[in-house]
């Protein structure tokens, strides 16, 4: 089960380029304009051995500055509510601000892990961190974002301080499927219609995460469990910003299961917060089962609107296509079993194996005949390839002489063909090329 970190603080402390260099990417554009971050960011990271997820608040546009001090308290409120630890970033060269001071109230009432952290410090003045004492959260932790000083000391307390992640008290072979989606959409209606009246045949397993629940269903001869998200958010935290309140608890939900229902409105088509949300899924390397809810609100069900909704559902979320799409009502209960059904497929063909002497038997004159295309006059030939067994995602490697050669668009290929062959339907998979 994965930790959660939420970088917050004051604009233009350097939020996104921690963001960046903890989770070694460049999703997080930096600027020295005050508010550049809209969207929130997020990203893994490992060190050590631990693996846990980030997430850069940014996200408003303000006028005036005190709707700009009231849309950080809020998102300061919120990250301390959701995530495990809390990383507090401050500015040394600008000291101690009046909303430094605000955040740090907020913080030290909060029940969370706080790590203090000064940004900025190019020139080693670590004498100038001595005043952010006075915000009462414990010794401030000196490091530069951009030159990336002081931030494997920051990672060594990060791991240090996060809670031990306990191992489930869930069995470990059932399945857990996540019904996610943006708020709305139908999730606990469709979790409801499931469950049904006959709550008794269900046992509510409260996971180590309090917003996680599980439900153990086990009815028509399924076994599995649900993560429900849906229906959690108190009626007093409506009026918060419900964007960045789904997506965190879309994280925390998809790190937890092997399946993600993936919910989409009917009559509102995909926006832009599904594909958010379907990027998360994607990230994590979740099987994906998606389902057009509200199916019974659409005027004209012919198989042609189905059709073209699908097409333009596999075109938004395009390159990854082969997963199933159902077009369900929650409300009339219409074709939810198959919902139900199509989720435990999917979980099978997550532990499909393939022989490896069937894999070559197929793959090889096929390489044969497409081989990847040569590079500065030299031939790249894949000689072998096999299934790695015992992994969670289906992972397959070839061996190449020239691996380096193999570009995004043969490794498609690949995939697409072992796709054809055989039923990966819904997973994700990886393709490896490494040196023979």
């Amino acid at each position: 089960m994965g930790n959660l970190v939420a970088i917050v603080g004051r604009p233009n402390v350097g939020k996104s380029t921690l963001f960046n260099r903890l989770t070694q990417t460049r999703h997080a554009i930096v600027s020295d304009e005050a508010g550049t971050t809209r969207d929130r960011q997020y990203g893994k990271c490992e060190w050590n051995g631990r693996e846990f997820s980030v997430v850069d608040t940014g996200g408003w546009v303000v006028k005036s500055d005190d709707i700009f001090e009231g849309e950080i308290r809020k998102q300061v409120a919120l990250a301390s509510e959701e995530a495990d630890l809390i990383l507090f970033m401050v500015d040394i060269m600008n000291g101690v601000t009046d909303l430094d001071d605000a955040v740090a109230a907020i913080l030290r009432r909060s029940a969370k892990p706080v790590l203090l952290v000064a940004n900025k410090m190019d020139n080693n003045e670590t004498y100038l961190a001595g005043e952010f004492y006075s915000l009462g959260l414990g010794d401030p932790q000196c490091i530069s974002a951009a030159t990336g000083s002081g931030t494997g000391d920051l990672l060594d307390l990060i791991v240090k301080t996060l809670p031990q992640t306990d191992p489930e008290s869930l069995e470990e072979d059932i399945p857990r499927f996540a019904v996610v989606g943006r708020p709305n959409v139908g999730k606990s209606s469709l979790i409801n219609a499931f469950i049904g009246e006959e709550r008794n045949i269900v046992t509510d397993i409260a996971g180590t995460t309090r917003d996680s629940i599980y439900s153990r269903y086990t009815k028509f001869g399924f076994d599995f469990y649900l993560v429900d998200t849906a229906g959690i958010r108190r009626k007093n935290k409506v009026t918060e910003d419900i964007e960045f309140y789904s997506v965190m608890r879309a994280i925390r939900s998809i790190e937890n299961s092997d399946v993600c229902i993936l919910m989409i409105d009917a009559t509102r088509g995909i926006e832009s917060q599904d594909l958010n949300i379907f990027s998360l899924v994607q990230k994590n390397s979740k099987s994906l089962v998606v389902v057009v809810n509200k199916w019974d609100l659409v005027e004209n069900k012919d198989q042609k609107v189905m059709d073209t909704f699908t097409a333009a559902i596999m075109e938004r979320m395009a390159p990854f296509c082969d997963f199933p799409v159902i077009y369900a009502s929650a409300l009339t209960k219409q074709r939810i079993f198959k919902v139900l059904e199509t989720a435990c497929q999917v979980y099978g063909n997550l532990g499909r194996r393939v022989p490896t002497s069937k894999l070559n038997e197929e793959m090889l004159p096929l390489i044969e005949a497409y081989p990847p295309p040569s590079i500065k006059g030299k031939y790249v030939k894949i000689k072998f390839c096999m299934q790695i067994p015992e992994v969670r995602v289906p992972s397959f490697v070839f061996f190449a002489n020239l691996p380096q050669y193999i570009k995004e668009p043969y490794r498609r290929f690949l995939e697409n063909k072992i796709r054809e062959r055989w039923d990966f339907h819904g997973c994700p998979m990886n393709i490896f090329i490494r040196q023979k």
